[in-house]
């Protein structure tokens, strides 16, 4: 039985695989460093993210984008009580191969489709079935740059094979620079504030909503619960922090926040939980850099 935790949990990892993909002008490259330190329930995790596209212009001002990201997660347990196969549990990889058509309707709005396929495993043996999903998004992307409150408006819906809630879910993104100093930013699974020093210098607070899903090639038997073939985790994070623009589109990044909840869990074959590996709240940190189209 899919529990209504599990829907939520899937819905959050819908909008943030899509997101990037859709609501924002993709990176052409983009490294990132994310870590949440050890919280009381004895568990902490670190991602290491690559970024890559390469876009191709069209006779029409069309585009067509080509790309992949990468997703190295670590995860460490320290607690007590853990089944021996969890201690094991260590890293889990996210790679997507994105191909994304975007159609210039007019000089303001543009169509955008993306296909993704996704490989997800802890990849300790050949690469199965299981391992390999398939996300698409698709939508209309509305901006004005060059006019006194310039802002941006997403419209989308997104189909991810991987979540418990196997129907196309909608998109919402609308970001607004409404003051030479302030712009915010509404949306799923990210709102924002920010404050604009100058062109170079920027300040960011965030409520981000956060989340992977991963197979286990080799299954763990929890004693009492059943077999576990997934692991997934989703959380609601605030954050604040502090952008530099090198030269154009080119930038450096840090932040630093907390969980205002967060949830490891791992899945049986029906997806549903039946072990938590953590559930406390947690410090969080990022940092990076980026160069933008």
């Amino acid at each position: 039985m899919i529990t209504r935790k599990a829907i939520i949990v899937g819905f959050m990892g819908l909008l943030f695989q899509s997101f990037f993909c859709l609501a924002q002008t993709p990176d052409i490259f983009r490294a990132e460093y994310m870590m949440m330190p050890l919280n009381s329930s004895g568990s902490k995790l670190s991602r290491i993210k690559l970024v890559a596209n390469y876009p191709i212009a069209l006779k029409d001002s069309s585009n067509i984008i080509i790309g992949g990201e990468y997703n190295r997660l670590s995860y460490g347990l320290s607690r007590d009580g853990l089944p021996m196969e969890v201690e094991g549990f260590r890293h889990l990889h996210v790679a997507d191969f994105n191909l994304a058509y975007v159609y210039r309707h007019n000089k303001y709005w543009r169509f955008i489709g993306v296909v993704t396929p996704r490989l997800s495993s802890t990849l300790g043996d050949q690469i199965e079935k299981r391992d390999i999903s398939f996300n698409a998004t698709v939508g209309a992307f509305k901006e004005k740059k060059h006019v006194e409150k310039p802002f941006r408006l997403v419209l989308g819906i997104a189909y991810n094979a991987t979540v418990a809630l196997r129907i196309p879910l909608p998109i919402v993104y609308y970001e607004k620079r409404f003051h030479k100093n302030w712009s915010y930013v509404v949306g799923a699974p990210k709102t924002a504030m920010k404050y604009h020093f100058n062109e170079k210098n920027m300040v960011q607070t965030e409520f981000i909503l956060d989340g992977y899903y991963v197979n286990l090639q080799n299954s763990i038997g929890i004693l009492g619960s059943g077999t576990a073939t997934s692991i997934s985790s989703s959380a609601a994070l605030a954050t604040i922090g502090y952008q530099y623009s090198i030269k154009k589109s080119m930038f450096v990044y840090a932040y630093a926040g907390y969980t205002l909840f967060q949830t490891g869990v791992l899945r049986d074959e029906d997806r549903n939980d039946i072990f938590t590996l953590n559930d406390d709240p947690s410090f969080y940190f990022r940092t990076g850099f980026r160069i933008g189209l």
